[in-house]
């Protein structure tokens, strides 16, 4: 028995090469972004009348009364956000685990998945405790701090979205969706809507953000899947 690992005769500096291109091979075959990216973008977009439908807001009464200020509250965090990224993450974690095997190879989705989930969850009790607050008290009439608001947005679920990319840009090594990921969040906490629907009222003015950072997703999904077509 020898601990030498190279065959008589070989190179050892072409079997070293031959194994890196194997390992990353490999690490190809198990990369499922454009997918995840593909769904959290349906997932976005879907979003859209999910918010619409669950909005409540009481600005005419009290423009009416003469008021101040007036609450615009979305119901969807809780009731669609959180079941929504739910089954998303599931439905990813299925399909690199289905995919993944099919090769030959093992899935390194998991603590992706378990990242964002724990992140949705987070993110509907943050959610949940604001909402019942500001039920039993009256809204500011002065606009949040920064910090505020760069936060609740960081939490929000767009927000989670980005900070588990950054766990899935770490497993699979993927330095171009770790760039992706970061400009993503610059969208997310910034944010940079273009000055789209400026001034389309206080009950439509989530639509573009919305439909931007949404974009932002499927665009990123087009880029990766071609990207994994010509690698192939």
């Amino acid at each position: 028995m020898t601990t030498d690992s190279v065959h008589a005769g070989g190179d050892p500096h072409r079997l070293l090469s031959e194994v890196r291109a194997l390992a990353h091979r490999v690490r190809l075959d198990q990369r499922v972004t454009w997918v995840a990216l593909l769904v959290l973008a349906v997932v976005s977009f879907a979003s859209i009348p999910a918010h619409w439908y669950s909005l409540h807001s009481d600005c005419a009464q009290a423009f009416t009364d003469g008021a101040d200020a007036c609450r615009v509250r979305g119901l969807d965090r809780g009731l669609y956000w959180l079941p929504a990224l739910l089954l998303a993450y599931t439905g990813i974690a299925m399909y690199a685990v289905r995919v993944t095997r099919a090769r030959g190879l093992g899935a390194r989705v998991l603590p992706y998945v378990l990242t964002g989930v724990g992140l949705a969850v987070l993110s509907a009790v943050a959610w949940l405790s604001v909402y019942i607050y500001w039920s039993y008290h009256q809204p500011p009439t002065e606009p949040l701090p920064s910090w505020v608001m760069l936060l609740d947005r960081l939490i929000a679920p767009e927000g989670t979205i980005g900070v588990a990319l950054l766990v899935l840009a770490w497993l699979e090594r993927h330095v171009a969706l770790l760039v992706f990921t970061l400009g993503y969040l610059v969208f997310v906490l910034v944010p940079i809507n273009f000055g789209w629907g400026a001034k389309w009222g206080a009950e439509t003015a989530f639509m573009p953000q919305h439909v931007i950072n949404g974009g932002v997703l499927l665009l990123g999904a087009v880029c990766f899947g071609l990207a994994r077509r010509w690698q192939r």
